[in-house]
């Protein structure tokens, strides 16, 4: 990873874009990735796209989602203590003592999760976090101060911890899903540019909002481009991790390679053609099957118009949805690779249909 694409990935991943309030990253994302792509365009919930030969008629996506998960604001209480409700699949049990920014129409306010202390609970009033008791303390005493601040009923709020590196191998911070999968994707357009690799078919660079409240933005921009074919990147879990079952979760490794998924979503000569050119071009990957949807974009732009040969690239992932979610940087360039060697062998009009 060069220098230029670094200091874009921690810009990027650092920056705060909540479900629904994705738009100061997309303008981060869309800067980045301008001068790699001849057009560009936005939808209007802020889905950004940018094309690569956009007047061939056979039109490919290569796809991730944009969104963090983060919460609202949703009572406040006369002494002006915050209580929330989720955006997305934010977890409640790590929420204690966590750092937090609230965005206001007034500019940032700071605030923490706070929790009794451990010496004050005897085993009669132990309790869990939930979300009925976890709150925020934002240093006022009444509602009426916590309104002055510009806080009010839906309020988004996302955590503050931001992004270093682990032994010097491993990328650590909050929303690696999936702003990770942007920066990979912009990456693949980079190498494309750099390597004046000249594609006989339109490419379609798609970072999609609101993901993580049911794949919105895809569904929104697949029916909009009606592409030929998807390739879409996530993230997975890495079930070597602690508190793990492999029997039920699968068997997948941060460190050894892109997880391709077999499931009903996922286009079967699309997968073939995945694992071939990762064979042919030594890119190691690891293989996960879904019993249903693959719960990723990927079912969106397949059951979009009139279906679409999709397939999932996967990075493995330790400790999702927290504020310390865990990527190997190996991982992180073998998904580019796969995607752009993809890419490059791809025929033009090339019809993945089982029966013809």
């Amino acid at each position: 990873m060069n220098k230029t694409s670094e200091d874009f990935l921690v810009k990027y991943l650092n920056n705060a874009s909540p479900t629904g309030f994705e738009s100061s990253g997309q303008q981060i994302w869309l800067d980045y990735i301008k001068p790699f792509t001849d057009s560009y365009f936005t939808d209007k919930y802020g889905t950004a796209v940018g094309v690569i030969n956009p007047d061939a008629p056979y039109k490919v996506v290569i796809e991730a989602h944009a969104d963090e998960i983060s919460w609202f604001v949703n009572y406040i209480g006369d002494d002006g203590y915050i209580y929330v409700v989720r955006n997305g699949g934010s977890d409640h049990q790590i929420a204690p003592s966590k750092r937090v920014n609230l965005h206001t129409e007034k500019g940032m306010v700071k605030g923490v999760f706070g929790w009794p202390a451990i010496h004050v609970r005897d085993k009669a009033r132990e309790k869990a976090p939930t979300l009925k008791n976890i709150f925020i303390d934002v240093g006022a005493s009444s509602k009426e101060e916590v309104l002055d601040m510009g806080i009010h009923v839906g309020t988004v709020i996302t955590f503050e911890d931001e992004l270093f590196k682990l032994n010097n191998k491993y990328w650590c911070g909050r929303a690696l899903d999936n702003r990770i999968g942007g920066f990979m994707i912009a990456e693949v357009a980079r190498r494309l540019k750099e390597n004046n690799v000249q594609l006989p078919f339109s490419l379609y660079v798609v970072n999609a909002v609101q993901e993580e409240i049911g794949l919105r933005g895809a569904e929104m921009i697949a029916a909009r481009i009606k592409p030929d074919v998807a390739i879409v990147t996530d993230v997975c879990h890495d079930t070597h991790s602690p508190m793990y079952d492999k029997k039920f979760d699968g068997d997948q490794k941060a460190g050894l390679g892109p997880v391709l998924t077999v499931g009903p979503a996922v286009h079967n000569n699309l997968l073939k053609m995945l694992m071939e050119v990762a064979d042919d071009k030594k890119i190691d990957f690891q293989r996960s099957a879904s019993s249903r949807s693959t719960g990723t974009d990927t079912d969106a732009f397949a059951y979009s118009n009139e279906g679409v040969p999709s397939a999932l690239i996967s990075l493995p992932l330790k400790y999702m949805h927290t504020t310390v979610e865990t990527a190997h940087e190996k991982d992180i360039e073998k998904v580019i690779d796969l995607m752009y060697e993809f890419l490059v062998q791809l025929p033009n009009d090339h019809d993945f249909s089982y029966l013809k």
